[in-house]
């Protein structure tokens, strides 16, 4: 049986969100053992040109909601950049999550050859569905969970490969 479309994107952005929702716990957690500012933790950078621990998840959920509305032919939901604080980020986690649980399998399974346009900054791309899926949404995706994850590690969370996983 062939991999669909929804397999490859929906439970993908379920689990990964879900797994940074839970080491935002752990984040959380450790600011206030360690009696650390948690805003500290939320403006942290791996590098200065680098967006925030706060940007990185909000990209993550973009790119999430994005990825599964314009894969089922629906309007992307907007969510306003304002979250400063562990339960705002895990708010727009669980926004983003209840958004994508409303799609179906129907509504992505097919898309392979949908036409998807979106704006990146000034430029105007376009892909078909598969391509937007695996070389666009997806790493993008990864990157913005991954430099999450990193933000933390580097700042001390005890969070390890299992967390990101999603499996601790």
């Amino acid at each position: 049986m062939a991999l669909s479309m929804y397999q490859a994107s929906v439970p993908v952005f379920q689990r990964m969100l879900g797994a940074l929702d839970k080491i935002l716990d752990k984040a959380a957690a450790y600011a206030e053992e360690r009696k650390i500012d948690p805003a500290v933790l939320i403006g942290a950078r791996l590098y200065p040109d680098m967006f925030p621990l706060s940007r990185q998840v909000q990209i993550a959920t973009d790119h999430a909601k994005g990825a599964s509305a314009r894969l089922a032919g629906v309007a992307v939901p907007s969510f306003e950049d304002t979250e400063k604080t562990f339960p705002e980020l895990k708010a727009r986690i669980g926004k983003t999550l209840s958004f994508i649980a409303t799609l179906k399998a129907a509504q992505i399974d097919g898309s392979e050859g949908r036409d998807i346009s979106l704006k990146a900054g000034p430029r105007e791309l376009s892909f078909k569905g598969q391509d937007y899926l695996l070389f666009f949404a997806l790493p993008n995706f990864y990157f913005h969970t991954t430099t999450a994850y990193g933000i933390l590690r580097h700042n001390g969370v005890g969070i390890g490969k299992l967390d990101f996983l999603g499996a601790a």
